[in-house]
């Protein structure tokens, strides 16, 4: 069976699938292949820096003939990057993490499918008022930042499809495999946003030292936490965490993080560590559902395996 939903049919793709815009590492050959193999690939723009989007938009965009789009970290960006952007004619944009209200506007004189993603009520009733196109739902098991104070995705998915009717929504956190996505499904969803399952592709914008990592880790080895935020000067809002694999300065700054934020010598130290190769490059961002990830396809394969599953699962459900 085709699972043909809402968002399948706004946005011109095959699957209820899409690749979340991860920073740096969903790059133009990431979200050309994802949207090669049916899904909606989201190139990860992250704070729109200008020669990162000169090099990825031409390749997503030369890339594939199919429907792509770009995601921007909101509270990161200026309308500079929003308009370089637009310029290479996006079926969508979304905008995550801060106000996006800046913003709306110009993409949707833009023709380009707006999409915001949530991470509590209060964001999910503003993406509605700003009149989103499509909603992600965002819960507290996906890898990378989210919300300090948010809500696991079972409870949290039906609650903004409620809230939301009738705009798609997406669901995102801790899904990644077909029955993940046949899960969203059931909860009223009309597809799933899968970030860590496409980090771990051949064609992701990671270090090959990030996928091992990735492979190699274990649901109960991930933790949200500013630490590593503050420890390497990043400037993100303390409103909104990172779920990552354990790190040495995890362990040694865990509950400390005022002091951290005011010790410089610390925070050298971390890039001190990076440069001598003593730590990763970046740290690993990955989900709760890392421990269904075992091998590195082609993202245009994936996304097909990751759609077979999801009707296979759904079959099985609708037999009992």
């Amino acid at each position: 069976m085709a699972l043909s939903t809402a968002f399948t049919e706004l946005l011109g793709v095959q699957h209820p699938i899409a690749l979340a815009p991860m920073g740096g590492s969903a790059g133009g050959a990431l979200a050309a292949a994802v949207s090669n193999g049916g899904g909606l690939g989201l190139l990860g723009a992250g704070n729109g820096d200008q020669d990162w989007l000169a090099r990825e938009l031409p390749i997503v965009a030369e890339g594939t003939g199919k429907p792509w789009g770009v995601g921007f970290q909101t509270w990161a960006i200026d309308a500079g990057a929003v308009v370089r952007a637009l310029e290479y004619d996006p079926r969508a944009v979304m905008l995550s993490f801060g106000d996006p209200s800046p913003f709306t506007e110009r993409i949707r004189a833009a023709g380009a499918v707006l999409i915001i993603q949530v991470t509590d009520l209060e964001e999910a009733r503003q993406a509605v008022d700003l009149g989103a196109d499509v909603i992600v739902a965002q819960g507290t098991e996906g890898g990378g930042h989210g919300a300090r104070r948010g809500r696991s995705t079972l409870p949290f998915v039906p609650v903004v499809v409620d809230l939301a009717a009738p705009v798609p929504v997406l669901a995102a956190g801790g899904i990644a495999d077909g029955r993940g996505v046949a899960a969203a499904l059931a909860l009223g969803a009309a597809g799933a946003l899968l970030g860590t399952r496409f980090q771990a592709t051949a064609e992701a914008l990671v270090d090959p030292s990030i996928a091992k990592a990735i492979l190699d880790g274990r649901g109960e080895d991930t933790e949200r936490n500013r630490v590593l935020d503050i420890a390497r000067s990043s400037r993100w809002p303390s409103k909104y965490t990172a779920r990552t694999l354990g790190h040495p300065y995890l362990d040694r700054w865990r509950g400390r993080e005022s002091e951290l934020a005011a010790d410089p010598q610390a925070k050298q130290a971390y890039q001190d560590d990076v440069a001598r190769g003593d730590l990763l490059p970046l740290p690993v961002w990955a989900g709760e559902a890392v421990d269904l990830i075992n091998d590195l396809p082609s993202a245009t394969d994936l996304v097909s395996t990751l759609a077979a599953q999801a009707e296979d699962a759904l079959s099985r459900a609708g037999r009992h």
